[in-house]
């Protein structure tokens, strides 16, 4: 298997921090584009909106395959793996921008709401908005169009921020929205703990221990945004990386096992297998080459 690279943002219009592609001269060139193969698994440093006006098919996301219909958003975030299929045979379009448009033009408090930029894991990456889609793709060709360039980069984050936060109003519960407090602050930092420390510790103790809280008040936490234990967080991340590593790079199963903190090649087999039901090696020879 060869290395997947992360592929860096690489706008061929003006601007170097956001860009609309049409999806059907996307695929026209797809075996043309040298820096990596797009239906296979890639890793990107920026973000990116699918949106699919036309046609069905499917996409993967983190290793996840993702039918997708007309009017099916897909939201992508800044480090997640994604591939589009072979062959596609849908239409739409692909809005990409960096994480300084985000961090330079967009409202820190869009950026706390808008959970797939940076806490992915509290939704599905996937939604649908059939009349929000070709409202927003309506009003971005209308500015990207415009000779005016005026306060461009500022308009253009205004509607994508607009249109984000519609997107999750539009896939977020009730439910959820009404613990964005304490508790949906205390989530977050579990959340960024564990991808800071995975490769230390998968100890719920050790992460409470951290947050000054009980490991009864932790789970209780996570169970509220995730309906899982704080242990099967913690153990879902690990996988999630541990299947990035092996499908992204061509580190033997000893180096995955110490890159994700397993000391011993054969726990991290056992633990492998436990969860995904096929041991590294397998699941590996099951990836397309």
């Amino acid at each position: 298997m060869n290395n997947i690279p992360n592929i860096s943002f690489d706008s061929k219009i003006d601007q170097n921090n956001f860009e609309l592609l049409n999806l059907t001269e996307l695929f026209d060139r797809l075996d043309s584009i040298e820096t990596h193969n797009p239906t296979l698994p890639h890793k990107i440093d920026f973000f990116a909106v699918l949106i699919v006006t036309k046609g069905s098919g499917t996409h993967q996301v983190d290793l996840q395959e993702y039918e997708i219909t007309e009017g099916t958003v897909l939201k992508l975030a800044k480090g997640q793996v994604h591939a589009f299929q072979k062959s596609p045979n849908y239409e739409g379009y692909l809005f990409l921008f960096t994480e300084d448009f985000v961090m330079n033009y967009f409202l820190k408090s869009s950026i706390n709401l808008i959970s797939h930029l940076y806490n992915y894991h509290l939704t599905s990456p996937i939604t649908s908005n059939k009349t929000g889609n070709t409202s927003f793709i309506h009003e971005l060709k209308i500015e990207l169009q415009n000779p005016n360039k005026y306060a461009k980069n500022d308009i253009i984050a205004a509607l994508l921020m607009l249109y984000l936060l519609r997107l999750e109003r539009f896939s977020t519960s009730t439910e959820t929205q009404q613990h964005k407090s304490k508790k949906y602050d205390s989530f977050i930092q579990f959340k960024n703990l564990v991808e800071s420390n995975y490769t230390q510790t998968r100890n719920v103790q050790d992460y409470a221990n951290k947050m000054l809280i009980s490991t009864k008040q932790l789970n209780h936490i996570v169970q509220e945004f995730t309906i899982n234990t704080a242990k099967s967080f913690i153990d879902n991340y690990v996988i999630l990386e541990a299947k990035r590593e092996l499908v992204s790079t061509n580190k033997s199963i000893k180096e995955v096992a110490y890159s994700i903190g397993f000391d011993e090649v054969t726990n991290y087999t056992k633990f492998f297998k436990k969860k995904v039901h096929c041991t590294p090696k397998e699941f590996r020879a099951k990836q397309p080459s």
